[in-house]
Order: C-alpha cells, then sequence, then structure tokens
C-alpha cells in the first residue's frame, strides 16, 4: 500500500515536471506583482487623493472667506475630475512613455487612451525583479498629477474666473507638469539597466562593443534631469516648486483682490483649515511612502520622516511666531505643518530620521519669514501662500536632499544599479556634485513653470478673461460664479 502511494506521488511529480518544462516560457515570463506591493500601492493611491479631496480643499476653504468657500471647494475638486480624465487619455503616455527624438523633455503617445496596458501588464519599481500592476501605477501617479494643479488655487483663490482655471489647467498640465514629470521621473528601470549590464558583462570581442552601445542606449532612456543625477523622492520639483512657481506667477499677472492691503481678510474658519491639514498629513504617508512602489524598509523610513520632519516644522514655525508676534497661532502651527511636508516630500526616502528633523527645523522657520516679512515687504497678493509654502518648501527639500542623502549623515545614499548588474547597491557619494545637482534642477524647474505659466495666464486671459468683475468679486464667487453658497443659515 505504501508502496502505491509513493509511486502516485513519483508519478505527480513527474507529470508536474513536464507540464513545468512544457511551461517554461510562461514561467520564465518575468516578475509578477506581490498581493503585498500591491496592495500597499492601492492603500497609497486612495491617501493621496485624501489628501487631495477633502483635505487640500478643507485646508484652502476654511482660510478663505465666507462668501468664497464654495469656489475653493468647487475649483478642487474640478480639478480632480478633470485632470484625471485628461491623465488616462494622454497625460500618462506624455509622462511615462519614450519621446523619441524630445525623450529628454517629453514622452509620446505610444499609449494615448492607455493603449496596450491591461490587468496584466506591469511597471517597475526601484528594485530588481519587483514590479507593481501598471493600472495601479497609473492611479498612483495620477493623483499626483490631480492635486498639482489644485494646489496652485491657493496662490490667486477668491479672484479668479471659474472658465479661467479650468482652461488654464488643460494647458498647464499639458505644457508645464507633464513635461516636467517626465524631466524628473521617467528612467529605463533597475531590470533594464541590470539585464543590459549583465550583457555586456558576458560579451567578449565585438559582442561586447554592441552590448555597451545597447547598455548607453538604456541608460539614455531618461528625462533630462534623471538624466542629471538629481534626485526627487516623491515631488519636490514636479510637485511643489512647480505648483509655487505658477501660483506666484499666477497672483501677479491675475492682480489683487479687490481691497487687499485695505480690508480686512481673515480666514473664516480656522476649523476647516486644521481639518484639512490634519487630511493632508495623513494622505502624505501615502504621497512619501507610496513613492516607494513597494511595501520595505525604504517606505518605512519615508513613513518615518514624514512624521518627523512635519512635526519639526510645525513647531519651529509656532515658536518663529510665538517669539515675532507675541502670540503662538492655530493658522501658523498649521502652515508649518504643511511646509514641514512640502520639505520633507523630495528627502523622504533619501534622508535619515534625524536629518529630516532639522530639514523640518529650517523649512518652518524660513517659510515662516517668506510668508509674512517677505510678502509684506513685495507686497504680492499670494492668497493662501501657495508660493511661501510650497515653492519656497520644495527648494529647501530638494536642494537639502543633496546633502541628507548622504550616508556619513545618516542618509540612504543613492541607488547604483550598474556595478552589481541585478543588485541594488549604493553608489559613492559625492555631496558637493549632488548639491550642484538639485541645484540645478531647481533652476531648471523654476523657470520651466515660470516661463510657461506665464505664456498660459496670458493665453487664457485672453481667451475668456482670467478674472471677474469687481462688483462680482465684492459679492463673492460662491454667487456670482455658481449661484449657490456654502451656508445658508
Amino acid at each position: 500500500m505504501q508502496l502505491g502511494r509513493t509511486a502516485r506521488l513519483a508519478g505527480l511529480v513527474a507529470a508536474s515536471g513536464a507540464l513545468m518544462a512544457l511551461a517554461g516560457p510562461a514561467f520564465a515570463a518575468g516578475p509578477v506583482p506581490n498581493k503585498g506591493d500591491t496592495a500597499f500601492m492601492i492603500v497609497s493611491t486612495v491617501l493621496v487623493l485624501l489628501m487631495t479631496i477633502p483635505g487640500l480643499a478643507l485646508f484652502y476653504g476654511g482660510m478663505v472667506r465666507t462668501k468664497n468657500m464654495l469656489s475653493v471647494l468647487m475649483q478642487v475638486m474640478a480639478i480632480v475630475c478633470l485632470v484625471a480624465v485628461i491623465w488616462v487619455v494622454y497625460g500618462y503616455s506624455m509622462a511615462f512613455t519614450n519621446g523619441g527624438s524630445l525623450n529628454s523633455y517629453v514622452g509620446g503617445f505610444s499609449k494615448i487612451f492607455l493603449s496596450g496596458v491591461t490587468a496584466e501588464s506591469v511597471a517597475a519599481t526601484f528594485s530588481n525583479g519587483v514590479v507593481i500592476p501598471e493600472y495601479v501605477y497609473i492611479g498612483f501617479q495620477m493623483t499626483f498629477a490631480c492635486i498639482t494643479p489644485a494646489l496652485i488655487v491657493g496662490a490667486f483663490a477668491e479672484r479668479i474666473k471659474f472658465s479661467a482655471l479650468m482652461l488654464f489647467t488643460v494647458l498647464w498640465v499639458t505644457f508645464v507638469y507633464f513635461p516636467i514629470a517626465h524631466m524628473v521621473w521617467y528612467w529605463a528601470g533597475p531590470d533594464a539597466l541590470g539585464d543590459a549590464a549583465k550583457a555586456v558583462a558576458a560579451a567578449a570581442g565585438a559582442e561586447k562593443e554592441k552590448a555597451q552601445a545597447a547598455l548607453d542606449a538604456v541608460v539614455a532612456d531618461a528625462g533630462l534631469l534623471f538624466s542629471w543625477g538629481a534626485i526627487d523622492f516623491a515631488g519636490g520639483t514636479v510637485v511643489h516648486i512647480n505648483a509655487g512657481v505658477a501660483g506666484l506667477v499666477g497672483a501677479l499677472m491675475i492682480g489683487r483682490r479687490v481691497g487687499y492691503g485695505k480690508e480686512a481678510m481673515p480666514p473664516h474658519s480656522l476649523t476647516m483649515t486644521m481639518i484639512g491639514a490634519s487630511l493632508l498629513w495623513v494622505g502624505w504617508f501615502g504621497f512619501n511612502a507610496g513613492s516607494n512602489l513597494e511595501a520595505n524598509g525604504v517606505a518605512g523610513l519615508a513613513m518615518l520622516n514624514t512624521f518627523v520632519a512635519t512635526a519639526a516644522a510645525g513647531l519651529s514655525w509656532m515658536i518663529a511666531e510665538w517669539a515675532a508676534k507675541g502670540k503662538p497661532s492655530l493658522l501658523g502651527l498649521a502652515s508649518g505643518v504643511v511646509a514641514g511636508l512640502v520639505a520633507v516630500t523630495p528627502a523622504s526616502g533619501f534622508a535619515g530620521p534625524m536629518g529630516s528633523v532639522v530639514l523640518g527645523l529650517v523649512a518652518g522657520v524660513v517659510c515662516f519669514i517668506f510668508c509674512t516679512s517677505v510678502k509684506n515687504a513685495l507686497k504680492y497678493d499670494d492668497s493662501l501662500d501657495v508660493f511661501g509654502v510650497h515653492c519656497i518648501g520644495g527648494i529647501l527639500g530638494a536642494i537639502g536632499t543633496g546633502i541628507l542623502a548622504d550616508p556619513a549623515l545618516g542618509g540612504a545614499g543613492i541607488a547604483d544599479y550598474l556595478s552589481k548588474p541585478g543588485e541594488l547597491v549604493v553608489a559613492p557619494f559625492d555631496m558637493a556634485t549632488q548639491v550642484m545637482t538639485q541645484a540645478k534642477a531647481v533652476g531648471f524647474t523654476i523657470l520651466w513653470s515660470g516661463i510657461g505659466s506665464a505664456i498660459l495666464f496670458a493665453l487664457v486671459g485672453a481667451i475668456v478673461g482670467l478674472r471677474p468683475a469687481e462688483e462680482k468679486e465684492r459679492e463673492g464667487l460662491d454667487v456670482t460664479q455658481h449661484g449657490e453658497r456654502a451656508y445658508n443659515y
């Protein structure tokens, strides 16, 4: 009886082996997504959406006057809906495909309408042999595309026509955001680099030259700023500097609010602002930890940094304001929290926790100065401090990443996929070179966003006009633009 069972077991093993041999190509087709990573990224995607609606909408809405609360909620939610559709039609393709002769600056249209994307297609992460479903990656990056133009709204809140904002958003994501996302984040991926490097190591003679040429082509298949060596873990340049510069340009070109500097314009509900800031902080864990694209120790590092840098910035803003004005305010604390979130974004997966605390402390004080002393001195009307928090905080974080990523300072270093093909090792770190590269990327982003935004605002102004008539602005955009009120007492 025992012999019979043994014989049957041997037969099953042999049959299984034959089936696997027949299906060999399928088994060797490549890495498959891990269910844990996939679940992690789906949750991260939903958290980033939470940042925008309702987080950002409430954060901004609470800071405007009662007569404009609904208009801000409407603007933020409408932008999310608009950009989400644009993203799947052509945005993803422009940001994350090869752009041919323009590949340094923008992607192509090979995946327009998500052509070729299926439930089985995968996207690379930052580890060799680790992938996630491409649909999940598309959704995750979509939430970044949605929140970035929504951030701009705060700079000219209470004084822009809804039609102008919608038209500007379509043009801005197309000509500014998608190209910047491509230039910073598009690359061939670790497996493509590893495979090409292995081929070089295995080749000899004339074949080695061909293999080297193939490797060079894979390395060159990257956006301009990525090819420079600029690092941005979760969007310091792509999201925050980009949006902050566009917001300042818009605030200057649209002009100040009616009565600015002459009438009191206090926030109508700091309760809403605190709720919004809290939701932003919660959602930002998806933003930063999710940008690792897989659930591992680096995602844990990004999560911890998002805690401590944010807390440090909130405290430093509060203390600076307390010292300067005699009293600490909830608005200041909430603004400091957001400044910390912004500053740690590009550094979240590169800096160590203690470095992130230092970054947060610096960001809280510097952003406070820009949102008060600098803004008052230059007399520009950045309604909700988009430039002072997002652009300045983004600049501090982007350049600071070049310092704090140094392993000697507790940082994680920068990955090297070529010296040991198929393995992830830390490359030798040159702080001076990296800081210069970061500064160069910051300067490029400021110019691209600033010039592009100015052109687009001028174009939109010529087509539909940028702001409503003075009497409509005084009455409030809730009624004059949307025919309803946020509150009916």
